[in-house]
């Protein structure tokens, strides 16, 4: 079951068909985003009235200060939030990088001495000697003497306990 291929002019003429599409839909999606922002601006803010005396539009300013006032709190409180939200997907995405945890490199084996691996680790700083043997301590033997009595004449021993024995047999 060998499926033909595609030739490529099939295959580029494909392409600009979908890029085609795709260019329409963002122009159409361009021009409703633009209606919805011009409805939303009728609908929110209506053109104000300049007729009138000098105190209906100084009361006119003062609406208007007030509406800016409001729309930069609500403002300040959607950029809290978009902030507040940001920092969570921050977060998860550490931790789905904790989870998913790091692969670790496989390592090669190494000839290398202790005292050589101390030097690459530690540098010019290095003056610790892993010849362990050298850093111990001197201890002097002590013969400890025992004494001589208990391996001294046997049968003196042998006259000491038939005496105890017969103290035993007596009473």
């Amino acid at each position: 079951m060998s499926q033909k291929k595609m030739t490529s002019s099939r295959r580029h003429h494909l392409k600009s068909l979908i890029l085609q599409i795709a260019q329409n839909w963002l122009e159409q999606e361009k021009k409703e985003t633009e209606e919805a922002k011009e409805a939303y601006m009728v609908e929110h803010c209506p053109a104000p009235d300049l007729s009138g005396d000098q105190a209906a539009l100084m009361e006119t300013c003062k609406k208007l200060h007030a509406l800016i006032d409001k729309i930069d709190e609500e403002r300040y409180d959607a950029e809290a939030k978009v902030a507040k939200a940001e920092k969570e997907v921050d977060d998860l995405k550490i931790k789905v990088v904790d989870l998913a945890g790091v692969k670790k490199p496989a390592l090669k084996k190494v000839r290398m001495s202790a005292d050589a691996m101390l030097k690459a680790l530690l540098g010019s700083k290095h003056t610790v000697n892993m010849d362990l043997r050298s850093n111990l301590k001197q201890v002097k033997k002590e013969v400890k003497e025992e004494p001589t009595e208990a391996v001294g004449d046997w049968r003196k021993n042998i006259e000491d306990k038939a005496d105890r024995k017969k103290m035993f047999e007596t009473s």
